[in-house]
C-alpha cells in the first residue's frame, strides 16, 4: 500500500511527512505480494467449517438400518489396521453421518478413517491433506516451513508499520471530510485513485490491525516470546490452546487407500491389537455422554493413552471435547474409566483472563466468533486490504519518472516523539525490529559507498 504523491509543505512537518511517507512506500512495496497472498488464503480459510462439510459431503446423510456400536466401528477400523493406534472419535454430527476414527502409528504418521453406521469402512485420509489444512499451512508458513513463517510474521509486522504510517499520512492537513472520510468523485486520474487509496485505508485500518494482532500469537518468533512469558514467568498455568510456529512434524508417509469392505470384529475393544484401551466402560459409554452434553460440533471423544493436540495425554481419564473454533463454545469434559464419573469440565469461563483474551482473537481470526457475519467481515477486510494495495502500486507506476525507482523524496531524521514509538514497535514486534537494524545498516553502507565512488569519481576527472 503506497502513498500517492503527498500535498508536501516546506516547514519542519512537510520533512518528517516526507520520512513518514518514504517509510510507507518502501514497507508497501515489500509487503505487497503477502498481502494478495494472505489475502486470499485468509479469505478461503474463514469458510472452514463450510468446505469441511462440503468435502466430506459422501460421507453424510447415510442410511442408518443395521446400524452398530461405536466400539464395533471401532473395531472394523482396527481390524483393517491392527499396527494403528486408536487416537480419538468423532461423533457424528447428525444421524447417518459417519464416524470418524484417527489412528496414529509408530512413526507418528496419523490416519483419518471414516466409518458408515453399519461398520463400513468408507474412505481414509491424512488430516494433513486436508484442503483447508492446506490452505493454512499457506497462510501461516508459505508451504515453507519455520523460515516462511518467520518470513509471513516479518511480512505482518511490517504490514502494522504500513497501517499505522498510512493512518500518518492519511490525517487531514487541513481538516476535512472529503477526501478523508469519502473520496472526491469528481476526480479524474491519480488524484482520484489517491482518494480511494486513503479513505478505504482509513476504515480498514482497524479491523487489519485486530486482524494482525489477533495472528501474532500462531507465529514463532512473537509466539514463543508471548509463551515464553505466559508460562516461564508464571502468567498463566496449564497449557496453551493454540500452536506456535510452523508445524515442525515431517510429513507422514503415504498410506494404503482404504477401500469397501465390512471388517466387523466380534471382539471388544480393550483385546484388540493396537488399540490399548483402559479398562472399564466401552467406547460407546463415552460416545453417549458425549451426545448428553450437546457441545458444539465437531466433538470428539478421546481415550486416556491419546497424543493429543495440545499437552500431554490424561493419562487414566476419557475426555470429551467440542473442537469449534468459536472458542467462547468450546468445553471439554473428562470422565472415569471405570465407572464413567465425571472428574473434570472446562470451558472458556475458567480460562486465565489473558488466554481468554488470545482466545477470542483467535475466534475472530478464524471468523468463527460470530458466525457469518464475521465471515463476511473478514473477507471485506481482505477485499479491502487488496484494494489499496493495488492502487499504491498503480499509483507509484503512474508517478514515477521514466527511468528511475521514483521513491518518496528523503526528509529529516525522526524526532525523539518518533524514535520512541519506532523504539516501541520495535520491542513489540521483535522481527521487525531487527530487520530495521539490518535497514538502517544497510542504508549507511549504501550512503559511505556512494560518498566514497564520488570521492574516487572526482579525484579521476
Amino acid at each position: 500500500m503506497t502513498e500517492g504523491e503527498p500535498m508536501v509543505r516546506r516547514d519542519t512537518a512537510g520533512s518528517l511527512y516526507r520520512t513518514v511517507w518514504r517509510w510507507h512506500f518502501y514497507a508497501g512495496l515489500f509487503v505487497l505480494p503477502f498481502i494478495l497472498i494472505l489475502s486470499v488464503t485468509g479469505s478461503i480459510y474463514l469458510f472452514k467449517p463450510q468446505i469441511d462439510r462440503w468435502e466430506e459431503r459422501t460421507y453424510r446423510g447415510l442410511s442408518l438400518d443395521g446400524a452398530v456400536t461405536p466400539d464395533q466401528q471401532l473395531g472394523a477400523v482396527l481390524t483393517t489396521y491392527p499396527t494403528g493406534r486408536f487416537n480419538s472419535y468423532r461423533v457424528p454430527e447428525a444421524p447417518g453421518d459417519a464416524a470418524m476414527i484417527e489412528l496414529i502409528f509408530f512413526d507418528g504418521a496419523k490416519l483419518d478413517i471414516f466409518v458408515s453406521p453399519q461398520g463400513k469402512l468408507l474412505g481414509g485420509r491424512d488430516p494433513a491433506s486436508k484442503l483447508t489444512e492446506t490452505i493454512a499451512n499457506i497462510h501461516g508458513s508459505l508451504l515453507l516451513g519455520k523460515w516462511g513463517d518467520w518470513l509471513v510474521e516479518l511480512a505482518a509486522s511490517w504490514t502494522i508499520v504500513l497501517i499505522l504510517t498510512g493512518l500518518y499520512l492519511w490525517w487531514p492537513r487541513p481538516l476535512r471530510a472529503a477526501g478523508t472520510l469519502y473520496p472526491r468523485l469528481n476526480l479524474r486520474g491519480r488524484p482520484l485513485l489517491r482518494d480511494i487509496h486513503r479513505v478505504t485505508g482509513f476504515w480498514i485500518a482497524g479491523l487489519v490491525l485486530v486482524m494482525l494482532a489477533s495472528g501474532l500469537p500462531w507465529a514463532g518468533a512473537w509466539g514463543s516470546g508471548f509463551r515464553w512469558v505466559r508460562s516461564e514467568l508464571g502468567l498463566v498455568n496449564g497449557p496453551q490452546s493454540w500452536k506456535v510456529g510452523a508445524d515442525g512434524k515431517q510429513a507422514p508417509p503415504a498410506v494404503e487407500a482404504v477401500h469397501d469392505h465390512s471388517a466387523m470384529d466380534t471382539a471388544t475393544p480393550s483385546s484388540m491389537a493396537g488399540s490399548a484401551l483402559p479398562a472399564g466402560l466401552p467406547l460407546a459409554a463415552f460416545v453417549a455422554k458425549a451426545r448428553e452434553q450437546e457441545m458444539p460440533p465437531p466433538v470428539v471423544v478421546v481415550p486416556p493413552h491419546a497424543i493429543q493436540r495440545f499437552g500431554p495425554p490424561t493419562g487414566k481419564d476419557w475426555t470429551v471435547k467440542s473442537e469449534t473454533q468459536n472458542r467462547w463454545l468450546a468445553r471439554q469434559v473428562t470422565f472415569d474409566a471405570e465407572t464413567g464419573a465425571e472428574t473434570a469440565r472446562r470451558g472458556f469461563a475458567d480460562q486465565h483472563v489473558v488466554d481468554r483474551i488470545v482466545n477470542t482473537g483467535v475466534a475472530w481470526h478464524e471468523g468463527q466468533l460470530f458466525g457469518l457475519a464475521n465471515q463476511i467481515i473478514g473477507v471485506i477486510t481482505a477485499l479491502g486490504l487488496i484494494a489499496v494495495s493495488i492502487l499504491g502500486a498503480v499509483m507509484w507506476f503512474k508517478r514515477r519518472p521514466a527511468g528511475a525507482f521514483g521513491a518518496p523524496p528523503t526528509g529529516r531524521a525522526p524526532g525523539l516523539g518518533m524514535m520512541t514509538l519506532i523504539l516501541v514497535l520495535g520491542l513489540l514486534l521483535p522481527l521487525f525490529g531487527v530487520s530495521l537494524l539490518a535497514l538502517l545498516f544497510l542504508d549507511r553502507a549504501g550512503a559511505y559507498l556512494r560518498h566514497r565512488f564520488r570521492q574516487l569519481g572526482d579525484s579521476l576527472a
